[in-house]
C-alpha cells in the first residue's frame, strides 16, 4: 500500500514528466475527455490552469494549460473552477434513502403533533399507498415534551391503515395500534438486543433496536425500488458525491443494485457491505469478493449496539440522565467472535457500528484477539485488516490507543456531533462527553479516519461533514468557538477523509480518492476552494459538476 503522506503533487509532476515528451510530436494525442482550466485541489497542493485528459474513465494525463499534448471532442472549459478528487461518503444507507424519498418526511419535525400533522397530509397526497412508512422525527429536536412519544394520536388519526415511523438514527420506530395487530405484537412481546416500551403495562408503540424487526413492513416493488435508487443517485450527484458505502444491504438488494448498474441506470458507485445475516454470510464466504466497475462487495456489516439518542447506546456506567439504565448490545459476544474468526480467515473486512464506550471496548478487544489469533505461526502476517469500527462516538480514554493502522479504521461522521451536541451531555456526563465525538483523537494513534454523513439519519451533503469537522458549529454559528475544538479535524484532513482516506478504508486507493494518472476520472468540482476560504463561505459552496467515469453526471444549471 502505497505511503499516507507522500504529497499528492508528485502525481502531478508525474503527469507533466509523461506529457512533456509527447510534445515534441505536432499532432496532438486524441481523448475521450478534457477537463480544461481548472485548479486542482488536493490536501497537499492547490495548482492552478491545469488541464486533465481521460479515456475509458481513467485519467490519462494532466498538464499546465498552455502544454496541453491532447484534444477532445468533448471538452469542458471549468474556467477556473476548483477540481477535487471525487467525495467518498464511507458510511451511508443509500438504499434507505431511496426507500424514504417515498414515505413520509419527519426531518425537522419540532413536536409529536407535527408528526402526525405530516403524516395524515402525506396519506391525503398519496391515497393509493395502503401501508404507510416514514422516517425522521427526533425527540430531542421537539419544542417541549422531550420524551418517546405514545402512538395514541397516531391511533385515532389511522385507525384502519397501518402506520410505522422510524426515528432519525433507525434505530427506533413508532407504530401504530393497526400495525402492532397486523404482526401480533403485544404487552407479552419480548425480543433478544431490543427493547417493546410500555407505559403501565400498556404498548407505547414504540420498539427499539432489534424489537423494529417484529415488524413484517411490505417491501416495495422492483420498479417502486428502482424509481427510488435513480432519485437518491440524482440528489447524490447534485451534491457531489461519486461513491457511496452502504452500511448494511442483502444479498438480493446487492445483486438488483448490480441489475442497473450494468444496465448503465445507476451510474454511481457503491460500496456495498452485506448485512450480517447468515445466509449472505455463508454465500459470499464461498464465492469470495464481487467487484466490477461500479461495485465492490467484501465486506460485512454488523450491529454492536443501537443509538446515542434512543438510549440504545451500550455504556460502560449508566446513563447520566437515566441512572442504572446501561443501554445494550443487540447480539452476543460469542456471535461478534465467532462471526470475526470467519471473516478473518476469508479476508474479508469487518465494520461494526460502535456507540457507547462499552460497545466500542467490546468490539476492539474483540478485533485484536482476532488479529493476534490469525497471525500467529503465520510466516506471512495479514497486516492490512482494516476493519473499520462505524462511528466510535463514545470512547474510553484507554481505547484511543486500539484504534492503531494498518488494523482498525475509525469510520466516523462529523454531522453527528454537531447534532447531537445540544444533548449529548445529558445522555452522558460532563466528563465523559469529551470523549465523544473525539475526531483529533482517534485520527492520532489511527492515522487516518474515513468521513462520512449516515445519511439519511442527516443530510446527504458532504460539505456539511466538512463544515462540521472543521468548524465544530450548527449552520447557525452556534456554539460560539466550536464545539470541543480540540477534536476538530484539520482542512486538509476533513478533505482526506472525504476523499483518499474513504478510498483506503475501502481497499480502493489504486483506482480512486486521488486526481492520479490512471485513477477513475471521478471528479467533484465546486466555485469555492475549501482549504482556503472563510468557514462561513463553506457552507454557500456550490457543486458545479460531478463526473463520474469522465461523464458529467450532474451540472449546475
Amino acid at each position: 500500500m502505497k505511503s499516507l503522506s507522500s504529497p499528492l503533487f508528485i502525481a502531478f509532476l508525474a503527469g507533466l514528466t509523461v506529457q512533456f515528451s509527447s510534445c515534441s510530436s505536432p499532432e496532438k494525442t486524441q481523448v475521450d475527455q478534457l477537463f480544461t482550466h481548472a485548479v486542482l485541489v488536493t490536501p497537499d497542493s492547490t495548482v492552478t490552469n491545469y488541464t486533465v485528459a481521460v479515456t475509458d474513465g481513467r485519467i490519462v494525463g494532466m498538464s499546465r494549460q498552455e502544454q496541453t499534448p491532447w484534444h477532445s471532442d468533448d471538452t469542458l472549459n471549468l474556467n477556473g473552477a476548483f477540481l477535487y478528487a471525487g467525495f467518498i461518503d464511507a458510511h451511508a444507507h443509500f438504499v434507505g434513502y431511496a426507500k424514504g424519498l417515498q414515505s413520509v418526511d419527519l426531518r425537522g419535525t419540532k413536536s409529536w403533533e407535527e408528526v402526525v400533522e405530516r403524516t395524515v397530509a402525506f396519506a391525503e397526497a398519496n391515497p393509493h399507498i395502503t401501508y404507510i412508512t416514514g422516517r425522521g422525527w427526533d425527540q430531542n429536536d421537539w419544542s417541549i415534551d422531550k420524551l418517546m412519544p405514545k402512538n395514541t394520536k397516531l391511533n385515532v388519526a389511522f385507525p384502519n391503515t397501518p402506520v410505522v415511523l422510524t426515528r432519525i438514527d433507525g434505530h427506533a420506530v413508532i407504530a401504530n395500534q393497526a400495525a402492532l395487530d397486523l404482526d401480533s405484537i403485544g404487552p407479552w412481546t419480548t425480543v433478544e438486543g431490543g427493547e417493546v416500551i410500555r407505559n403501565f403495562g400498556y404498548l407505547t408503540g414504540v420498539l427499539i433496536d432489534n424489537a423494529t424487526e417484529l415488524l413484517q413492513i411490505p417491501e416495495a416493488s422492483n420498479a417502486q425500488l428502482a424509481e427510488g435508487l435513480l432519485m437518491a443517485q440524482e440528489n447524490c450527484f447534485a451534491v457531489g458525491l461519486t461513491t457511496i458505502d452502504d452500511a448494511g444491504l442483502s444479498k438480493p438488494m446487492i445483486e438488483f443494485i448490480d441489475s442497473l448498474q450494468r444496465a448503465n441506470q445507476l451510474k454511481m458507485r457503491i460500496y456495498a457491505m452485506v448485512s450480517d445475516d447468515p445466509r449472505w454470510m455463508e454465500h459470499y464466504l464461498e464465492n469470495g469478493f464481487y467487484q466490477t466497475d461500479r461495485l465492490n462487495v467484501r465486506s460485512f456489516k454488523f450491529y454492536g449496539d443501537g443509538a446515542l439518542g434512543s438510549r440504545g447506546a451500550c455504556l460502560r456506567e449508566p446513563y447520566h440522565d437515566e441512572p442504572g439504565y446501561f443501554g445494550l448490545m443487540l447480539s452476543s459476544e460469542d456471535h461478534f467472535r465467532e462471526s470475526a474468526q470467519k471473516l478473518a480467515e476469508a479476508g474479508f473486512q469487518m465494520n461494526t457500528h460502535a456507540i457507547g464506550d462499552s460497545a466500542n471496548h467490546l468490539l476492539l478487544e474483540i478485533y485484536w484477539d482476532t488479529f493476534n489469533a490469525y497471525n500467529e505461526g503465520r510466516e506471512t502476517k495479514k497486516s492490512d485488516f482494516r476493519w473499520r469500527i462505524e462511528h466510535a462516538q463514545v470512547v474510553s480514554e484507554n481505547d484511543f490507543e486500539k484504534f492503531d493502522q494498518p488494523y482498525i479504521i475509525p469510520s466516523i461522521q462529523p454531522t453527528h456531533a454537531t447534532s447531537d451536541m445540544y444533548w449529548a451531555e445529558r445522555r452522558l456526563g460532563p466528563e465523559r462527553v469529551k470523549n465523544a465525538y473525539a475526531y483529533r483523537e482517534l485520527l492520532n494513534p489511527a492515522g487516518w479516519v474515513a468521513l462520512g454523513t449516515d445519511f439519511p439519519v442527516e443530510e446527504i451533503d458532504p460539505l456539511n461533514t466538512f463544515y462540521a469537522a472543521v468548524v465544530r458549529k450548527d449552520h447557525a454559528g452556534f456554539p460560539e468557538g466550536g464545539f470541543q475544538m480540540e477534536n476538530a479535524l484539520s482542512r486538509e484532513d476533513a478533505l482526506r477523509g472525504m476523499t483518499i482516506w474513504a478510498a483506503i478504508s475501502n481497499f480502493e486507493e489504486e483506482d480512486k480518492g486521488s486526481i492520479e494518472l490512471g485513477k477513475w476520472a471521478d471528479f467533484t468540482i465546486l466555485d469555492t476552494d475549501l482549504l482556503s476560504c472563510p468557514e462561513d463561505d463553506i457552507l454557500r459552496a456550490r457543486v458545479l459538476y460531478t463526473v463520474v467515469n469522465g461523464e458529467v453526471v450532474y451540472k449546475n444549471d
